[in-house]
């Protein structure tokens, strides 16, 4: 069974679908979050008070709108577009990540809404 959750920024508001996954129950059991954005080329994530394994699913390769938990720093992962590590156009993250949900809607407005959220800015996710 799968949740959604509202990722709040300074800008506005997204949607987003969690899977079935450990990762997403975890990440779900710990809501309300908040953190302060950190920016990597077109990923913004945050430290979250879940610690967590790798998964077997964990991977480098996102696409865009998808979120991920970073084991090596316990952190809420959203990709939107590329990263310093990225081979062309796609999310590709520094290590592996759990991925764990995917933001619902238009990909340009993803792009469009993160992209205006900066390094130390607030960033809640909610239940919705």
């Amino acid at each position: 069974m799968s949740s959604q959750v509202r990722i709040v920024t300074e800008a506005g508001e997204l949607l987003a679908e969690l899977g079935d996954s450990p990762t997403a129950t975890a990440i779900m059991a710990a809501l309300p979050l908040e953190g302060t954005v950190s920016r990597w080329g077109d990923e913004i994530y945050f430290t979250i008070p879940v610690t967590l394994p790798e998964a077997p699913d964990a991977r480098q390769d996102m696409t865009v709108g998808e979120l991920g938990y970073w084991p090596a720093g316990a952190a809420f992962c959203v990709f939107f577009g590329p990263t310093p590590v990225s081979d062309g156009s796609s999310p590709r993250a520094y290590s592996n990540v759990n991925p764990f949900g995917t933001i619902t809607g238009d990909t340009e407005k993803i792009k469009t809404l993160l992209d205006t959220a900066q390094d130390g800015q607030t960033i809640r996710v909610l239940p919705a």
